[in-house]
């Protein structure tokens, strides 16, 4: 009568290790699914973003008309004041790729005229949101 084979509870040096890696890769995909950026997160890089972008074009160059500029006499403090409402015009103009362990945002937007000779420039952007942190991968922009 044959009997079965007998399973040796105790691993080989080769296969601890290879449990090991599997451990330690199953735990760093897990932190990284806990990690990817949502909604939120985005919004506040976006919106700081915007903000910076704007103050560059808009008020450290001569783009606004001068009776603008009479009027509005501290353009940066105006344009830092909209981060909150920048962000969620970002997140409304995104498309988010959710791979689990990142995220692809791309965000396109711009173009509208504002006055007779003020039209916003169109921008697109491709970001990636992984652990906790966004990287621009590409941005174009059209005047």
């Amino acid at each position: 009568m044959l009997k079965p084979p007998v399973l040796d509870p105790v691993l080989q040096p080769g296969q601890r290790f290879w449990c090991a890696v599997g451990a330690i890769g199953v735990v760093a995909l897990g932190g990284l699914v806990l990690t990817n950026p949502g909604q939120r997160e985005f919004e506040d890089f976006a919106g700081l973003q915007l903000v910076e972008l704007i103050e560059a074009e808009i008020c450290h160059k001569p783009a606004l008309p001068l009776m603008l500029q009479m009027v509005m006499q501290n353009c940066s403090a105006l344009v830092r004041s909209q981060q909150h409402p920048l962000g969620l015009l970002a997140r409304d103009h995104s498309t988010r790729l959710n791979l689990g362990v990142a995220s692809i945002y791309t965000t396109s937007f711009g173009g509208q005229q504002l006055l007779e000779r003020l039209r916003l420039p169109q921008y697109r952007v491709t970001t990636l949101a992984a652990a906790g942190q966004f990287v621009v991968l590409q941005t174009s922009s059209r005047p």
